[in-house]
C-alpha cells in the first residue's frame, strides 16, 4: 500500500493562523522522531539504542509489540522512518518531508510505505490506515504548532524537551 497527502502549513490568505518558519517546522520533525512519546498514542517506551551522523535506530515499546525502526535525516528537508518486519508487524516506510513552493509557503509532505498483500480485506484495511495515519499526521502538525507557540523550538525557549 502506498499513501501520500499533503497538509498546509502556512497560509498567507489565514492570518489567525500563527506561521511557522523552516526552522520550527524542521524541529518539530527532530521532536517527532526524537521523542516519539508525545506524538504517538499508545507507546509505552522509547530507546534510541544508536546514533551514526544523520541515522538513528529506535525500539519503541507498545504494549507486548516490539517496534524497531531506522530514522535517517536530511536536514532541513526530510526525516524518514523505516520500520524493521517482524512477527508482530510488517515492514513499513514513512517520509516526512519540508516542501516550499514560495517562501515562506511550507507544506508538510506524508509518503507512506506498507508491506500488505492485495486481497479484498486487507484493501477495507487500507481505507482505515489511510484515515488513522491522515488523523496522527494532522495532529502532529497541531503539536508543532504548540510547541512552537511556547517558544520551544527558539534559542530562548523552554527546551526541555531536549531539541537544540
Amino acid at each position: 500500500m502506498h499513501y501520500e497527502h499533503l497538509i498546509q502549513i502556512n497560509d498567507p490568505n489565514d492570518l489567525e493562523i500563527a506561521p511557522l518558519t523552516r526552522e520550527q517546522l524542521w524541529l518539530g520533525l527532530i521532536a517527532r522522531a526524537e521523542r516519539p512519546q508525545y506524538f504517538l498514542i499508545g507507546m509505552d517506551e522509547c530507546r534510541i539504542t544508536e546514533r551514526a551522523g544523520d541515522t538513528l535506530r529506535r525500539e519503541m515499546r507498545f504494549g507486548a509489540a516490539l517496534v524497531r525502526d531506522r530514522v535517517t535525516y536530511m536536514p532541513q528537508v526530510q526525516v524518514s522512518f523505516e520500520v524493521e518486519p517482524s512477527v508482530e508487524v510488517t515492514g513499513a516506510r514513512l517520509i516526512m518531508s519540508i516542501e516550499e513552493p514560495a517562501p515562506n509557503e511550507l507544506f508538510l509532505r506524508f509518503a507512506y510505505t506498507l508491506q500488505t498483500t492485495s486481497d479484498d480485506a486487507v484493501s477495507e484495511l487500507d481505507e482505515y490506515r489511510k484515515s488513522a495515519y491522515r488523523d496522527a499526521d494532522i495532529d502532529t502538525v497541531r503539536l508543532i504548532r504548540q510547541l512552537a507557540a511556547t517558544g520551544m523550538f527558539s534559542s530562548d525557549g523552554p527546551g526541555d524537551m531536549g531539541i537544540h
